[in-house]
């Protein structure tokens, strides 16, 4: 069972944990059929009590038509059948508790699936129908109705608007398949707060809040004028007044939330953190931010300031299952991450990439706040190029394949080297296809090498487990942080007792700063005891 913190008693589990995201569909295969399963998570559970991780973030695993990944949900009450079962969903949510490890599930409020028995109803109900009200249906403009009722963008790129045959266009802000909800009806807020119900209810810790600052509309539906004010779809002012009824929810069950809330400007993130709504939000500035070290420190004093304003913990995050994975992005020419920005045929150095990506698990991991970890970055996982033919994410489509889209970091896990579909489980093709050299990243080939990306994860999540200058610092949810003085292109950091972080993004080696013990390095120091380049290293003052 995982160790507690030294904090575990004054300060709630979240406010620190390192959490860890499971795509479950490319996670392990339990049942051989090529795609990951709630068997094959079951199976690999003493995997993740020894890698150390407080809590599991399942992205959805709901019965879906998959149009987008599973964020096209058909029933929030229901396992798809590819992943398995409710019952099994449960036995694992107990099954990891009595491992010390909570369970977040996710939920997707802002659509649902065009197979959702809603949007069926919608669907043969007709125009004007009660039903086309959960949803936002409207008239076209032009002489036929033949042009979309406004000039929105859809976050998959072109409109996101589609024409039925009556005439009729439904509004989608992500691909065709997904149906945007209309959060001014009763109904709708009424079946999702039955929904977070019905997850607690089975035990699960938390919630993780798709496409949290979108849900609210503009009633009247108006063209998009560049600095509107209120924006037309994006975080609404109504938002706050759901979040509270949320919050409610959540505090009945000791249950948490975390909200995806891709925002701007600092003071109107805070606000989703006030201490009547969520609980966290992920850190997206400081997951885009290039390898730079003025603006990674800018990214860091930003975040710990604005969750400050209102007592909320940070959180900090390298990479998920829509962002380019670490070590590739890491070794380009440009480090930080942008989704216009994709392209097919990035030049790519991985040595650099990875050894950056291990100086910059050490940074996230002694920042103050909740870390999230995505499968196979402790393993070091590039993003994959996959064929063409085998390309399944829409966000590709919806962009006339100028976009690889996200498939290259959603490939199944490789486990053993040995093994067909490196120790996937599979004994077919799997869902997606695994790159040439895959097998050279399997987990039991870095489980016996001190020096692999897994032993770093192991150990420097153990550490922060153990020690207590990574806890409340003796403040109830609040761990410090102090800046060092430090050579241009070097950040260095003291937390509480006694404990510092150094990472060297500068051309020349840096020397390190007095300490009594050297704790943990991301790479060796050089011959005098210096730090490299793009290299981190966690002392003991």
């Amino acid at each position: 069972m995982a160790a507690n913190r030294p904090s575990e008693a004054t300060a709630p589990w979240w406010r620190d944990a390192a959490i860890y995201q499971i795509y479950v569909r490319s996670f392990a295969d339990g049942d051989g059929d090529g795609t990951g399963d709630l068997a094959g998570v079951r199976a690999r559970l003493p995997y993740l009590v020894e890698l150390g991780v407080d809590a599991l973030w399942f992205t959805p695993w709901y019965l879906s038509p998959l149009a987008d990944g599973g964020y096209d949900v058909a029933d929030y009450r229901t396992i798809d059948p590819a992943f398995g079962t409710l019952a099994e969903a449960e036995k694992l949510i107990a099954e990891a508790r009595e491992l010390g490890i909570r369970t977040i599930v996710d939920i997707v409020p802002n659509h649902v699936s065009d197979q959702h028995p809603w949007f069926r109803a919608a669907l043969e109900a007709g125009s004007g129908s009660p039903e086309r009200d959960l949803f936002h249906f409207r008239k076209g403009r032009g002489a036929n109705g033949e042009i979309p009722p406004n000039d929105w963008v859809s976050e998959f790129g072109g409109t996101p608007w589609t024409r039925l045959d009556d005439g009729e266009w439904y509004l989608h802000l992500f691909a065709t398949q997904q149906p945007d909800l209309n959060w001014a009806h009763p109904a709708v807020r009424r079946e999702h707060e039955d929904v977070l119900r019905f997850w607690f209810e089975r035990g699960v810790a938390g919630v993780r809040i798709d496409s949290a600052a979108l849900l609210a509309k503009d009633p009247a539906l108006p063209d998009f004028t560049l600095g509107s004010d209120p924006h037309p779809f994006v975080d609404r002012d109504e938002l706050h007044d759901i979040y509270r009824s949320w919050r409610a929810i959540a505090d009945e069950y000791d249950g948490v939330f975390v909200g995806e809330v891709w925002l701007p400007d600092t003071e109107r993130f805070a606000r989703y953190l006030r201490p009547d709504e969520l609980h966290t939000a992920f850190n997206f500035n400081f997951l885009a931010c290039p390898w730079d070290p003025e603006k990674l420190r800018t990214a860091i004093d930003d975040t710990l300031s604005e969750h400050a304003s209102v007592g909320a913990p940070a959180t900090w995050v390298l990479c998920n299952h829509d962002v380019t994975r670490t070590v590739t992005r890491y070794g380009r020419e440009e480090t930080g991450f942008d989704f216009a920005a994709k392209t097919f045929g990035t030049p790519t150095d991985l040595a650099l990439g990875t050894r950056r990506a291990r100086a910059a698990a050490l940074l996230s991991l002694a920042l103050p706040g909740a870390a999230y970890l995505y499968q196979g970055e402790e393993l070091g996982l590039p993003e994959a190029d996959i064929p063409l033919d085998r390309i399944q994410d829409p966000m590709h489509f919806r962009k006339n394949g100028t976009d690889p889209g996200r498939d290259g970091c959603r490939v199944p896990m490789p486990w053993a080297a040995g093994e067909p579909y490196a120790g996937f489980g599979a004994t077919t093709e799997t869902w997606l296809p695994q790159p040439d050299g895959w097998s050279g990243y399997a987990a039991d080939i870095q489980n016996g090498d001190p020096d692999s990306m897994l032993s770093l994860y192991r150990e420097a999540l153990r550490l922060r487990r153990s020690e207590a200058g990574f806890g409340t610092g003796g403040e109830p949810g609040i761990r410090r942080l102090t800046w060092l003085d430090a050579p241009p292109g070097v950040l260095a950091f003291a937390r509480t007792d006694g404990l510092l972080c150094v990472v060297n993004l500068a051309a020349e080696a840096a020397e390190l700063p007095p300490h009594s013990a050297v704790l943990l390095t991301s790479g060796p120091l050089d011959e005098a005891g210096r730090l490299p380049q793009d290299t981190a290293v966690w002392l003991r003052a």
